[in-house]
């Protein structure tokens, strides 16, 4: 059962566009399995629509219907979408990963977490994490916004305990020590728009090579 959700910000963020690559990529994961949130983002939706409806229109050329009917019959046919097999990853992350959790490049961040950078356009970073169990995360704060979504196995912090598909949004006024829960090791996927701030010395001195 998913116990924590999306902010109506970053859904109307997501509805509208306005999102970095990675905050997308982040949500769109989170509502493929989240029935609460993907109700909320159609809400959105529909209040975008909405407001498009009572815009006033724009004038365009009058040759603008073909020249976009022309472009669209000019692209190459797409693939034929292959049914792939229940994994770890939901259907959003498993696309832009280009396969599940056996495809990820794990490297070795210390204390036996592995992390994997995924490739987005400026203005946010997402990565993948995986914690052993028993295992915390140094204590840190934030200088921006952090959202992580658990994919497999379990955390806790000072405010709560977040499962599979559970997502914290973690801001300017939160500082915690995230401790994956005992058992599988908990993978998550992590998106933030500003560098941690961390609180010990050697994983202040290790930011810049772990780029987080």
């Amino acid at each position: 059962m998913i116990r924590h959700h999306l902010s109506d910000a970053l859904l109307t963020g997501y509805s509208a566009g306005q999102l970095p690559e990675a905050f997308n990529l982040i949500v769109a994961t989170h509502i493929s399995p989240c029935d609460e949130c993907r109700a909320r983002l159609h809400a959105h939706d529909a209040v975008g629509g909405a407001l498009l409806d009572s815009a006033d229109g724009v004038a365009v050329s009058d040759d603008s219907l073909a020249a976009t009917m022309a472009r669209i019959r000019a692209m190459p046919a797409a693939p034929r979408p292959v049914r792939a097999e229940r994994g770890l990853f939901p259907a959003p992350l498993r696309d832009y990963v280009g396969g599940d959790a056996d495809a990820v490049r794990w490297h070795s961040v210390g204390g036996g977490v592995k992390q994997a950078i995924l490739p987005t356009a400026p203005g946010a970073t997402a990565r993948l994490l995986r914690i052993p169990g028993g295992v915390s995360v140094p204590d840190h704060g934030h200088n921006g916004l952090e959202l992580t979504l658990v994919l497999q196995g379990a955390f806790a912090d000072e405010t709560a305990r977040f499962g599979p598909g559970d997502l914290e949004i973690a801001d300017e006024d939160l500082e915690h020590t995230p401790i994956a829960e005992p058992g599988p090791d908990c993978i998550c996927l992590a998106v933030t728009d500003a560098p941690l701030r961390f609180n010990g010395l050697i994983p202040r001195l290790l930011q810049p090579f772990l780029k987080i």
